[in-house]
């Protein structure tokens, strides 16, 4: 069981970063194009001259969104020996988990409705986003492993950025960098989902003080329990330094795409323009024509 919570946990990673860089990617280079007339858009279709292949990061979220929201409901019914409460409390988190998820599967579609303005879409996201942040939150609190608690906490104030991040965007939706945190926030919760895995499922990379429930008397798939509380301590503060790795990650990939995104649209802007001769001696460009040729010469100059 731990093996596949592993493989669920390097899905939802792979997926969320996927997404995340095709949005930076996206809204990068539409900033660029015209930064003036900037502004956000919810969902970037995929370029591609296959309309088949067009809609590919909508077909991949509505897959991983299901399959997220199906996991959660199937786990409600397990008990996890971890959480304060007992079944009852996870039972509770588990469902509102899946009922959170069931809510971004429905706003996935809502762009593909061009009279659902994108405010719209942005804000209902930003309400989406902030209640999968309180269930996280209520998770954390619940939980009695601080290991657990840590990776929990985490991931909801990272579902929090984004939620403040698309409320940005549903009262502005020309600013660039909201737009920017928001894929950057998608990006580090798919890290984040497979720092998760690691250190819950991989025996490697569980701290060391902590180790794995397995066959439990109470059917949970697997939970990991710190011996000590300076285990867990321990264990917290190593996340810490592992998420501002991811963090500064993040950042690096988005300056490189902003920085290949400006130097490829600068070498395509250059290269539509052609050398224009400044020679007035030519005995086919006369006196008049001349004088154009040397106009243009003087403005590209002063550019």
């Amino acid at each position: 069981m731990a093996a596949a919570a592993f493989l669920y946990h390097l899905f939802a990673a792979v997926t969320l970063i996927s997404l995340g860089l095709h949005h930076l990617v996206s809204t990068t280079r539409n900033f660029l194009k015209s930064p003036t007339a900037f502004l956000a858009k919810p969902y970037h279709p995929f370029p591609s001259s296959d309309p088949r292949l067009k809609h590919l990061p909508l077909y991949l979220t509505a897959l991983s969104l299901l399959a997220a929201s199906f996991r959660y409901a199937l786990s409600s019914s397990l008990s996890d020996p971890l959480i304060r409460g007992s079944s009852p409390v996870h039972h509770f988190l588990s469902l509102l988990t899946s009922s959170v998820l069931l809510l971004f599967l429905l706003l996935t579609f809502l762009p593909l409705f061009p009279l659902v303005p994108s405010d719209l879409v942005f804000a209902s996201a930003a309400a989406a986003f902030f209640l999968l942040s309180s269930a996280s939150s209520a998770a954390s609190s619940a939980l009695l492993s601080l290991l657990q608690a840590k990776l929990f906490s985490t991931s909801s104030l990272l579902s929090l950025l984004s939620s403040l991040s698309c409320l940005i965007l549903s009262l502005r939706p020309s600013s660039f960098v909201a737009d920017v945190v928001l894929a950057a926030s998608v990006c580090l919760q798919g890290f984040w989902n497979l720092q998760t895995g690691l250190s819950l499922y991989v025996e490697s990379f569980i701290p060391e003080g902590c180790h794995l429930l397995l066959d439990v008397a109470s059917g949970v798939e697997g939970s990991t329990k710190c011996d000590v509380e300076e285990s867990g301590l321990r264990a917290a503060a190593l996340l810490d330094v592992v998420f501002v790795g991811y963090v500064i990650v993040v950042v690096l990939i988005a300056v490189v795409v902003y920085a290949f995104q400006a130097r490829g649209l600068g070498i395509r802007r250059l290269g539509s323009y052609e050398a224009l001769s400044t020679n007035g001696g030519d005995g086919e460009i006369g006196h008049g024509h001349g004088s154009v040729i040397q106009m243009k010469a003087l403005t590209g100059t002063q550019a």
